[in-house]
């Protein structure tokens, strides 16, 4: 279901600028709500809602909802629509200068592709955040949940924490105006029970930031330039790791187990 847009020059060219592609598709806007898993007691922020098709869905199901529209034109016709609804409060803002909220939040966007990872990366550093489920180019999506067979540093970073997970590809034909590419949901989960301690995160992250620092041809020959070489292949042994192995190669699941063996050969 598509809806008509807004015929004068100004709000086209904004478009072009902010990197706007509205969702269109009302079965697409159905999935993202069901894939929130949000519910009456939860805040909600919305970011870019553009003409509101994932704006009135919210409002149906979360407790309050607030929207940050860096379009002007949208921003104005929002408050309008919404003037006498306490339960939301429409902001002509930047996005990435808002203070995260204090309080428990979730996340639930069709972001503008340009901006996917400064977005993403507020998200991740957003204290209070549970999830954020956000439409986003689909090889963006891909490309974080390890669906190419490869990681990236963001992942890996974050996992102990957050799991980035991938779910369904929406077809760019389900935009206005069409993007040159499909896009997906990328669904981010603060997880309730960290898979480290809070006090072992810095040295986690130390160690991933040497693994990746792509010096030696392999995360072995990373480690091995900060750790003793042979505590480093027992390590990679034990979390079933290739000693020629290139870092992105190497999945979340054996980055948990090679930080443990490594502090564990470290306190020996």
């Amino acid at each position: 279901m598509s809806r008509s847009l807004p015929p004068h020059a100004r709000t086209s060219n904004n478009r072009k600028k902010l990197s706007q592609n509205f969702l269109a598709d009302t079965r697409t806007a159905d999935l993202m709500i069901r894939h929130s898993g949000i519910g009456a007691d939860d805040l909600v922020v919305e970011i870019g809602p553009g003409d509101g098709m994932l704006t009135r869905r919210l409002l149906g199901v979360a407790g309050q909802v607030l929207a940050y529209e860096l379009d002007r034109h949208y921003a104005d016709r929002l408050r309008r629509r919404y003037a006498d609804d306490r339960r939301i409060r429409c902001y002509h803002s930047d996005f990435r200068t808002v203070s995260a909220p204090r309080e428990p939040f979730a996340v639930v966007a069709n972001i503008p592709f340009a901006g996917t990872t400064e977005i993403v990366r507020w998200c991740l550093s957003a204290g209070q955040l549970t999830s954020a489920t956000l439409l986003v180019q689909a090889e963006f999506a891909r490309k974080h949940t390890g669906d190419y067979g490869r990681w990236t540093k963001l992942a890996i970073t974050q996992w102990p924490t957050v799991a980035l997970e991938l779910g369904p590809r929406v077809d760019r034909t389900r935009f206005r105006p069409i993007p040159r590419v499909d896009a997906a949901i990328l669904h981010l989960r603060s997880r309730p029970q960290p898979l480290l301690p809070a006090a072992s995160l810095p040295d986690y992250h130390r160690l991933v930031d040497l693994g990746f620092s792509g010096i030696g041809g392999s995360l072995a020959a990373s480690l091995s330039r900060a750790r003793p070489a042979r505590i480093v292949r027992k390590a990679c042994t034990s979390a079933g790791i290739s000693l020629d192995a290139p870092v992105g190669v190497v999945g979340p699941d054996q980055w948990l187990v090679l930080f443990t063996e490594l502090g564990r050969a470290r306190h020996r």
